[in-house]
């Protein structure tokens, strides 16, 4: 008999997809009724920060628990194979297009985030057809930490925000580089 699809972990990962929408909105809709304010550090944390960033704190977190858990209890599934990366990416992704809608990252990071995603998951599918797994690497999980932290950073209008996801971009295009030059030989005939 074939593992239990609906699990713990599925659902923490499957969770991410529903909290995403969340972070958008808290973000976009003008809950602007400052909760902190320092201007002579140039922060202001509207309630919509506040709740935007809890959720995102709150949905990055589930994705440390679930492969803890999968892992942990031996509850990997194929179903978790799957919307574990895809949850993070639509978190991250969503994320970031309210920040580029607050004039808070230029849209031009947010696209080279996005290209290097669509292309390691391209190499991904390519490896899968081929019956060949690509784990994530550890400069992909670095990646991941510093865009979180980044991230967080942006949506409560903190100092050096930019400067951390300028490094996170730098990660993403490095970690995107390293997954192509460990399959390129899925590209030679």
């Amino acid at each position: 008999m074939g593992k239990k699809v609906w699990n713990i972990p599925n659902a923490l990962s499957l969770s991410r997809v529903f909290l995403a929408p969340l972070v958008l909105i808290f973000l976009t809709f003008k809950f602007t009724y400052p909760v902190y304010r320092a201007d002579d550090l140039d922060i202001s944390v509207t309630v919509g920060d506040l709740l935007a960033g809890a959720v995102f704190i709150l949905a990055a977190l589930t994705d440390t628990a679930d492969g803890y858990i999968a892992r942990k209890k031996g509850m990997v599934t194929n179903l978790g194979k799957f919307i574990d990366p895809l949850a993070d990416k639509i978190l991250v992704m969503a994320a970031l297009v309210a920040l580029v809608e607050l004039h808070r990252i230029p849209a031009w990071i947010v696209v080279v985030i996005l290209s290097r995603e669509m292309i390691v998951t391209g190499v991904r599918m390519v490896a899968a057809a081929e019956g060949i797994v690509i784990a994530a690497s550890n400069a992909g999980k670095l990646k991941t930490v510093i865009q979180i932290v980044a991230i967080t950073m942006l949506i409560f209008s903190l100092p050096f925000g930019i400067h951390v996801m300028w490094a996170a971009m730098l990660l993403t295009v490095w970690s995107g580089m390293d997954y192509l030059f460990n399959a390129k030989d899925l590209f030679t005939e």
